[in-house]
């Protein structure tokens, strides 16, 4: 065992002690450590938020659970409590795919509102302004000649 090794487990012994984490601390830095690259060193900060943050998803899947009206916990229960912590992936395509969908419903609206005000204006308002745009150029034509 290398001297770092050796001085991580001391200094996860002395952790444990002084603050009660939820799970092993020994046990979440070897899952992190099997799911990070071989160069990355794990601060001691990181190790104990990690911690605190499975003790955190734990309790709020167990809420869920809980608002189950049946005394016993099945599977098909646990699937749809961890389905956000699952599915993290195919929920962020959703709601990107659902952003794009309402951005083109936006340039939509938006188009449609252009042509509103182009095409059905007040016959008259129309005519006055372009009555008055072209008095204004007849006027100064007039002037040139």
């Amino acid at each position: 065992m290398s001297e770092e090794e050796n001085f991580e487990q001391n200094e996860e012994y002395l952790d444990e002690d002084e603050e009660k984490l939820p799970f092993a601390k020994a046990e979440v830095v070897r899952l992190m450590k099997e799911n990070l690259d071989d160069d990355k060193m794990i601060r001691e900060r990181v190790k104990v938020e990690m911690n605190k943050f499975l003790g955190d998803v734990l309790k709020n899947v167990c809420k869920q659970l809980n608002d189950y009206p049946y005394t016993t916990i099945e599977y098909e229960m646990l699937k749809e409590s961890t389905y956000p912590y699952t599915n993290i992936e195919r929920i962020n395509q959703e709601k990107e795919r659902i952003l794009l969908h309402l951005e083109a419903i936006k340039a939509d609206c938006n188009a449609l509102a252009m042509d509103v005000q182009k095409t059905l204006k007040l016959k008259d308002v129309v005519e006055e302004d372009s009555f008055a745009s072209f008095s204004a150029v007849s006027e100064e034509e007039e002037e040139e000649e």
